[in-house]
């Protein structure tokens, strides 16, 4: 004989039903608002006084009797009211003294449908960017400590050598300080742009260019810096990615800032060739746009590994290093995770897009700059 207890119901099964009663109940909810709350609290209290009236008129009980249990029952049922109304604040209160001490995980459980509950919503809301300002900041000096020891130490080493006499002062020796000083400066110039992004106010110089001859000259300065990075050993040395051009129709112009124009593509043209395999092709193209006058469309498309569809939206976010797609070529390094986030920005500035765009092969990345504003009459 089984003489085993039952096995209990599952325990999830009555927090569902209680939730859809719940949502069922919904629109008779008359605590949707604060203000609804405090009507009912008076509408239940005078109910419950005129009730004790007319009892103690029908059983001839002393006015001071009813008086007392009227008291008593508005006292009770005010507390409870009070409690619900203020226990979503006193929560916060709570959460708002450990993120005062550090502790960004906590949150409010926002579960009432009243300003309240949308307060703790919004609570909730701003714990979560302060988490992320935080962990950014974290992943900000770890970063940057990371990559300034690695120049820093290579260089120290090399004139260690020099002076000690270890080694001589010859032209192989030069390029390896070379190539670390170079590094710790584009490492300042990452940072600098980094600056410019959280103080938030850059001003514009927009001005009317042709689009052939200008992304010319910036794959050009692409080019000779990845030779020059070649010839020396730098790390993410790519002189084997071949750089396209297509602009069409050849007199394209467009109205953008060129230096921030400039970052843009220049970010993601170093992002393109650092994810290229061997000898790949990295194109740059250029249509005009569908927005305003001097509109332009942008597109950067490479034949690397490309991004998967859940990682798309990460890629503009700072410090992301692109986990996913490891950069080809020897001595290639994810970078500061700066780059995409950089030329997001810039984009923002114009109020234009930048995104992930579909592609049969690697990575597509997608600009688009609305050119001059339009007048209105």
């Amino acid at each position: 004989m089984n003489n085993r207890p039952p096995e209990p119901v599952y325990p999830g099964l009555l927090s569902r039903i209680w939730a859809r009663i719940w949502d069922a109940l919904r629109p008779f909810d008359p605590y949707r608002s604060v203000k609804a709350a405090l009507g009912a609290l008076v509408i239940v209290s005078v109910t419950i006084t005129t009730l004790l009236v007319f009892v103690a008129i029908r059983t001839s009980t002393e006015l001071r009797i009813v008086t007392i249990f009227s008291i008593i029952a508005t006292m009770l049922i005010t507390q409870f009211v009070a409690h619900g109304l203020t226990s979503p604040l006193d929560e916060m209160k709570t959460v708002a003294r450990a993120m005062a001490n550090g502790d960004y995980s906590r949150r409010v459980q926002a579960v009432r449908r009243d300003e309240l509950g949308d307060l703790a919503e919004t609570f909730n809301h701003m714990a979560a960017d302060l988490e992320a300002v935080d962990r950014h900041r974290k992943e900000l000096v770890a970063n940057v400590s990371h990559e300034l020891r690695t120049p820093i130490a290579g260089l120290r080493a090399v004139l260690e050598n020099v002076v000690d006499g270890v080694s001589e002062a010859d032209p192989e020796t030069m390029r390896t300080a070379l190539r670390q000083t170079e590094r710790l400066g584009r490492l300042v110039e990452t940072l600098l742009d980094l600056s410019r992004l959280d103080n938030g106010v850059v001003p514009l110089r927009s001005r009317r260019f042709e689009v052939w001859p200008y992304l010319s000259g910036v794959l050009k300065e692409a080019n000779m810096a990845a030779a020059a990075r070649a010839h020396i050993g730098g790390p993410g040395a790519r002189a084997d990615v071949h750089l396209h051009l297509d602009v069409s129709p050849p007199e394209l112009t467009a109205h953008a800032d060129a230096e921030r124009l400039h970052q843009v593509v220049a970010n993601l043209i170093d992002n393109a060739v650092k994810h290229s395999p061997p000898h790949g092709r990295v194109t740059l193209r250029a249509r005009r746009g569908t927005g305003g006058p001097d509109s332009l469309n942008l597109e950067v498309l490479d034949e690397g590994p490309g991004i998967p569809e859940s990682e798309r939206h990460r890629i503009f976010e700072r410090f992301n290093r692109g986990g996913v797609s490891t950069p080809h070529g020897p001595g290639s390094d994810g970078g500061t995770g700066l780059g995409l986030a950089i030329a997001r920005w810039a984009v923002d500035l114009h109020g234009g897009s930048i995104g992930v765009a579909e592609s049969p092969r690697g990575c597509r990345i997608r600009v688009t700059l609305p050119g001059t504003p339009k007048a209105h009459g």
